[in-house]
């Protein structure tokens, strides 16, 4: 199980985490909604390492996530890491390797996800040669290559055309039905509700929801919205 224990960061006097808290169990997917800035990054890159909490931590079946264990972990990042000028077969390889597979394996790996997220005739054109929304895939592609324990995804689905978002989707599917706890964030509501065994909803901050979509539905049921619209002007 994936555990994220009361994180709370903070640069200069803004909070961007005030005791963040949530659970993924093995199978499970955990769609993590909020608006921009409202801490999924933050909570992602604490996670993986690249940055450090104030208070907190990140447990994986009851054990701090160290430095072995992210290499276990498969990662996407808001912000896109290619090497424009690698192959797509080469750079799928390469992050496979970075993980502790061998090179047989890493390249037979390399070839059976760019195939099947839709970049099978593309293995040998660098990645500066391909569109933004195949570059998408090849970095979807790099979590999943080295058949990582866990995946935390931070936006995957941005950019991707609907057939890539089926692709995507069928693939994480996978990885659940395999025992494997996927988190990902995303504003697409739809696929969330979609895709999700839980949800949470971060503000500000703070985790202000969560549970399945279904709980989170019939908690809002009842609650109205005033709206106070000012007086027309006279004229």
């Amino acid at each position: 199980m994936l555990e994220i224990d009361g994180l709370v960061k903070a640069y200069g006097e803004n909070q961007v985490l005030k005791g963040v808290s949530f659970t993924v169990a093995p199978g499970q997917m955990f769609g993590f909604c909020g608006s921009n800035g409202a801490g999924k990054t933050t909570t992602m890159r604490i996670a993986m390492g690249l940055a450090r909490a104030d208070a907190g931590e990140v447990r994986w079946n009851g054990s701090p996530v160290d430095e072995a264990m992210r290499r276990r972990i498969g990662y996407m990042p808001e912000e896109r890491g290619l090497y424009p000028k690698m192959k797509v077969r080469e750079q799928l390889a390469y992050f496979a390797r970075l993980h502790g597979m061998d090179a047989g394996p890493a390249g037979r790996a390399a070839g059976e996800w760019a195939t099947r997220l839709g970049l099978g005739e593309r293995l040998g054109d660098p990645v500066e040669k391909l569109s933004l929304g195949n570059q998408q895939r090849v970095q979807l592609a790099a979590a999943l290559v080295s058949e990582p324990e866990v995946l935390i995804l931070d936006e995957p689905f941005s950019g991707l055309d609907p057939v890539g978002v089926d692709s995507l989707a069928e693939a994480l599917l996978d990885q659940c039905r395999r025992g494997v706890p996927v988190v990902f964030s995303s504003h697409q509501l739809d696929l969330v509700e979609r895709l999700c065994d839980a949800v949470g909803i971060l503000a500000r901050g703070s985790m202000v929801a969560t549970g399945t979509v279904a709980e989170l539905r019939a908690s809002t049921q009842g609650r109205q919205l005033r709206v106070v619209v000012p007086d027309a002007p006279a004229g």
